[in-house]
């Protein structure tokens, strides 16, 4: 005898986006990451499914606290495919626990790619700009500005790319992975978020040496006279650069190369080397 065929409704697959959107990072933990996030932006579906079958409900909710990690944006388009796959479930559709798992943990990490480089690599830094060129001037609408340009860019793309999924399921998002055309674009983004970075590290890295150096009866001084004749901006780069490396080769955290950098700040500056 065929399952009757349970569908969900607009209201309710706008309430599972919202609320992913929102609550993507809830009990965000080293565990199962974004298991909680997931699983409550779907906390209203199980009884929407299973109305009268409480053991269906406690597997559906067993099944989204597996190990899940994903960008939020981009990688909504997983949460909608995978609502889609527990609606066919539901009504009767031959797909088992493995396979709605095996698709959030096959495709969290693409997609998880594509978003860190889209967003945290290129649209954020270029909304970073624009707010803290503003800022820099004394205006406190530079953050009221950034605000603005990540939300009107962030919530149209997570809506699109969360509906895409629902609507055209698993071979939608494949068809996106193997295409050359999505390989092109990450490559042109990570261009243009490396140009926005290393711009916004000449307009506000700043760092200059007063140090003179004696030659017989004159001076030269460090910065105008020997370093900016060699390569201009020098020595913003090296600090930007001893950042970096910090960060990504040396897995430092954060806070500890902030504290690495005001201890060279007050050595240096104390020496006379820096001002």
């Amino acid at each position: 005898m065929e399952k009757k065929k349970v569908s969900l409704s607009k209201k309710d697959v706008l309430k599972a986006f919202w609320k992913w959107t929102f609550f993507s990072h809830s009990n965000y933990n080293y565990e199962r990451l974004q298991a909680s996030g997931i699983l409550q932006s779907m906390s209203h579906v199980p009884e929407k499914l299973y109305p009268d079958n409480p053991e269906e409900q406690k597997k559906f909710m067993k099944r989204h606290m597996a190990f899940y990690n994903t960008e939020p944006h981009f990688g909504g388009i997983i949460n909608g495919m995978v609502l889609a796959m527990e609606e066919e479930k539901a009504s009767g559709a031959d797909i088992d626990d493995e396979a709605i798992n095996s698709v959030k943990t096959g495709l969290m990490g693409p997609m998880a790619g594509i978003g860190d480089t889209l967003w945290q690599g290129t649209l954020q830094p270029i909304a970073l700009a624009i707010g803290v060129s503003i800022a820099s001037g004394g205006n406190v609408l530079g953050a009221l500005v950034f605000a603005v340009i990540m939300c009107a860019v962030m919530f149209p793309i997570a809506y699109f790319m969360y509906m895409k999924g629902y609507t055209t399921g698993k071979s939608g998002v494949e068809a996106i992975l193997s295409g050359g055309k999505m390989k092109q674009l990450i490559q042109a983004a990570s261009i243009m978020g490396a140009t926005v970075l290393g711009s916004l590290t000449a307009n506000y890295v700043s760092a200059t040496s007063n140090m003179k150096i004696k030659v017989g009866a004159s001076e030269l001084a460090l910065q105008t006279d020997v370093l900016d004749k060699l390569l201009k901006g020098g020595v913003p780069l090296a600090l930007t650069l001893l950042t970096l490396y910090l960060l990504k080769n040396r897995q430092m955290k954060s806070t500890t190369v902030m504290i690495i950098l005001v201890l060279i700040g007050l050595v240096l500056g104390a020496a006379g080397i820096l001002g």
